[in-house]
């Protein structure tokens, strides 16, 4: 029996459940997509991650990209972030985030792709 249950629409035609893992990677994936202020209400929801894209790769960079992994994943009690690490790539910022989906203890790594040029997150 699943532990999470929920629902997505995006890339599925008829079957929307999502269960535990795959939820929690689709809830983290939807809060990368929303821009910090973006939701009306709770303005300081979403993340900044946006206004790092095409700027100098330097340390105190990388610094606040991964505190905004942090501070992001810290919405969802799922999650536990162990690293992150940040490339630029062509369009965007490639995010390897190592982390635990509880309740399990395996880490398992995310690679999110930031592309600027459509204004999505996906998995790469």
């Amino acid at each position: 029996m699943a532990t999470f249950n929920g629902f997505t629409t995006i890339g599925r035609c008829k079957k929307f459940t999502l269960t535990d893992r795959e939820l929690v990677k689709r809830d983290l994936l939807n809060h990368f997509m929303i821009k910090e202020g973006q939701l009306p209400g709770i303005p300081e929801f979403g993340t900044r991650i946006w206004n790092f894209i095409f700027e100098p790769s330097t340390q105190n960079l990388l610094r606040q990209i991964t505190a905004e992994v942090n501070r992001v994943a810290s919405y969802d009690p799922r999650l536990e972030v162990i690293d992150v690490s940040a490339t630029q790539s062509d369009n965007g910022v490639q995010l390897e985030v190592n982390l635990v989906i509880r309740p399990d203890t395996s880490p398992e790594t995310l690679i999110l792709q930031f592309d600027e040029q459509t204004q999505t997150v996906d998995f790469g």
